[in-house]
This record gives structure tokens, sequence and C-alpha cells, in this order.
């Protein structure tokens, strides 16, 4: 396909996986992939946009361009939205819409303030066609605009997603301080583990490193169960979506048979919750959730992978009972996990220094705003 048919588009991606987001868009045939900050611009043919919709697991929106045009303050803005899209195609009364907005331009330096311009335009335009106008919903909306403002310059986009693309539906239960799905799968995907090694995570809360491991091993598509903003779309490809959503299918290794993934969770309310999710991502078979003290269970033979995501003492636990569980932690891994690599996600400097143990590598990743590392750790 030529490259005159690439659409130009941006993955919204956590702060710290730009790189891998990168890695990951073109592996599943995303053109020109250029990491920046929280984001990773790119370009793709129709079908390949479908494709990162149901296939990709660490963005949490993919942002479609479909305007640029110069703006130096309202008036820039007013006549750049009415002229962007034909909004008789794309937007009728009958429809809804939200506007999200980032950046600042002269004069439009609240988003608030911006996002109601943009309104303006759009039901403005929507009165002279048909005399009536859309209502805004925020929450579930038809249509879902981004505006980015920046250099002197707007940029209208399209979310494909209609809600965060992290949100995989197998998650009611939820750990008082949970890692977003998408960062799991980042974290993983930073380990390098492939599906041949056991994986351990001895405080595994509600079992989402591991489940987010399992899942890409299997290959199996976080996005072919859900609905999503673009079938909504003026020029959907309903034929195009339907092969990109049997491919995506297609790719499930249901012949793959897994090492043992063993999670291990000091809370019985909370390893039930593991459980749950567990069997909600069609897993049951290939995690296995045990309740009780990490030093209680013998690691399977290795050597292979551990992860963690501990308490930091910001959100939950008194830094002091923390120090002993960082300390057990270092203790069991030193005593049980020679040969084995360890991967811990740490917002508490502190708190790592009671593990006693070098590491080998500090990535830096923000996890829900708090400045956090991925240290990886080689046990000897």
């Amino acid at each position: 396909m030529g490259r005159t048919n690439r659409l130009s588009a941006v993955a919204v991606v956590p702060q710290g996986l730009e790189a891998a987001a990168g890695d990951e868009l073109s592996a599943l045939g995303a053109h020109a992939v250029k990491p920046g900050r929280r984001a990773v611009s790119f370009q793709a043919d129709m079908a390949c946009l479908y494709r990162l919709h149901l296939q990709a697991r660490l963005p949490f929106r993919l942002l479609r361009q479909v305007a640029r045009f110069p703006c130096q303050g309202r008036d820039d803005l007013y006549d750049g939205i009415r002229q962007a899209l034909d909004w008789e195609r794309w937007l009728h009364p009958s429809m809804t819409f939200r506007v999200d907005v980032t950046g600042t331009a002269p004069g439009l330096n609240h988003s608030h303030f911006t996002a109601l311009q943009v309104k303006n335009a759009l039901v403005d335009a929507q009165r002279d066609l048909w005399g009536e106008r859309s209502s805004i919903d925020l929450d579930d909306p038809d249509l879902s605009l981004h505006l980015h403002l920046g250099r002197g310059e707007a940029q209208l986009s399209l979310d494909g997603s209609g809600g965060s693309l992290h949100r995989r539906g197998y998650r009611a239960a939820m750990g008082a301080a949970p890692l977003k799905e998408n960062l799991a799968a980042g974290l993983i995907r930073l380990t390098g583990w492939d599906g041949s090694q056991p994986l351990v995570d001895p405080c595994c809360g509600s079992g989402v490193l591991l489940i987010e491991a399992a899942l890409a091993a299997l290959q199996q598509a976080p996005g072919v169960e859900r609905r999503f903003a673009l079938e909504g779309w003026a020029d959907f490809q309903p034929d195009l979506w339907d092969r990109e959503t049997d491919r995506a299918r297609q790719r499930r290794r249901g012949d793959l048979t897994l090492p043992p993934l063993l999670g291990i969770e000091a809370d019985p309310t909370i390893a039930d919750q593991a459980r749950a999710n567990v069997d909600a991502a069609g897993l049951s078979g290939v995690i296995r959730i045990c309740t009780g003290a990490f030093s209680d269970h013998p690691l399977p033979e290795g050597p292979g992978v551990l992860v963690c995501n501990p308490p930091y003492g910001q959100r939950i636990g008194d830094e002091a009972e923390l120090e002993a569980l960082y300390r057990e932690l270092g203790n069991y891994a030193k005593g049980q996990a020679k040969g084995w690599t360890f991967w811990l996600l740490s917002g508490n400097r502190n708190l790592t220094g009671a593990l006693r143990l070098k590491a080998e590598q500090r990535i830096p990743v923000s996890n829900g705003g708090i400045d956090c590392r991925w240290l990886h750790y080689d046990i000897r």
C-alpha cells in the first residue's frame, strides 16, 4: 500500500515505556515510529490502525490525526475546527461528542476554555447545516475528539478507543493500589520473558503482572472482545475490521503449554481477587495463585524470572513494616532463586536498600503519577 494511504497517528503510553511501545507498534506494522514523552508518533494505513487497536498492549489511547492548521489564538482555532473535517458526514446532531485538549496557544491557556471554543465551532457548524446540535457526553460519546496545541499549530485527532485501552475487561477485582494492565504488559516486555521459563510473583496482589505475561505469551489480543469508538467513524470499513479481528483471534496460541506461572499473596481476600481475575482472563489452567507468605512457597525448577510490585509506603503500608518485607524479599531471592533474574517495581529508594541486592538496570517509569524504577537484579 502506498505512502499516500497512510494516516498520521499518536499512541499515548505510560511514561518510561515509550521505546518499548515504539517496538510494539513497529512489530504490528506501523511506520515512521518516533517515541516522544508519554507518546509515540507513527504512520499507518487503516488496516494497521485497526490492528493496533485490537492487538497493541502498551497504549492508553490511539489518536488518528485528521487536521493540522496554524493556530495563534481563538479565531484561528474556531475557523480551523470548522474546516478540519466534513462535519456533515462526521457529526450528525443525533450523535454525542466530547473534546479533550492538551497544550496551549496565545489566549488558549486553559484546556476547559479551549475545549469550549472547539465545541462552539462544532455546534455553530451543525446549526448552520441542520438547525440543531449534538449533545456532549463525557462518558460514552459517539465521537471523541482530541486537540493538541503547540508551536503555533493545532492538531485535531479522533480517539479510536472510546475508553482507555488499558482496561482489558478481566479485572472486576482490584487491590488498593492497582497496576494498570498496559503498564504491567510493558514491564513484562522489558524483562524479556518469552514464555520459556517459570515466572513467579511473590507479592502478586490482583495478579496483573502474571495475567499480562500469560496473555502476551499466548498472543491473545487484548481488544477482540470490546467495542471501539472507531466503529462509529464515518469512514469505518466493516470488512477490513472483520478481517483484522479474525486475524487477531487466530494469533492466539492454543497449542502452547507454558511453564509454571505462580502468584503468591499473603492476604486471603486479595488472593481470591487474583483468582477471580485469572478466571475472568480465561487463564485458570495457566496461572496458579497461592495464599500465604512467599517464604513458605518453594520456587519451581529454575532458572526463571521473579517479578514483583510490592507496596512502596505511599498508598499502602507502613515504612518500618515494609522494610522488613523488602528484607525478606531479598533473602528469599538470594536463598531460593540462584540463577534467576528478579525484577522489582520500586517507588521508594529507602525500601529497596533493604533488599541488599545490587541492581543491574534501573528503568524509570511512572506508575499512577509515582516516579518509580523497574529494577533488574541477577541472583547469583
